[in-house]
């Protein structure tokens, strides 16, 4: 149980990780690094996940890899000792994974405020020439 666990979720890990490196991972509720500063735009959850990318594909596969081998181990108080042991080495390497990608976000400036009016800060139509005390 906790072998198909393992493996099922190194996959979810390493797929969102493979995802985030290539900048295709989209702005969700359940994967990849989700914090204040890198929901206030597209880019900064972009580059945090960039980031977190190689990490978090590395802690997918080591969890699927563990969760595969423990299944072949004859003993089942080593195939927990593996499991727990991959488990906890794949989730340290996540979460430093996330803190990187986390830091980069922050480092990422807020996108401008679209400009407001018609004229986007500049001359509009006939006023133009007439607010600048030129003829047209």
């Amino acid at each position: 149980m906790l072998s198909g666990a393992a493996i099922l979720f190194g996959m979810a890990i390493g797929y969102a990780g493979w995802r985030g490196l290539r900048r295709t991972l989209p702005r969700n509720r359940f994967f990849g690094v989700r914090t204040e500063q890198t929901l206030r735009n597209e880019n900064a959850f972009a580059v945090a996940n960039q980031v977190a990318g190689l990490p978090n594909l590395v802690a997918g596969v080591v969890m699927l890899l563990v969760g595969v081998l423990s299944l072949f181990v004859g003993s089942s108080s080593v195939a927990l000792t593996v499991l727990l042991v991959g488990i906890v080495a794949a989730g340290l390497v996540a979460v430093a994974g996330g803190v990187q990608g986390a830091k980069a976000a922050a480092l990422v400036p807020d996108e401008p405020e679209p400009a407001r009016g018609g004229c986007a800060g500049g001359c509009c139509g006939s006023l133009c020439g007439k607010a600048e005390g030129v003829t047209a």
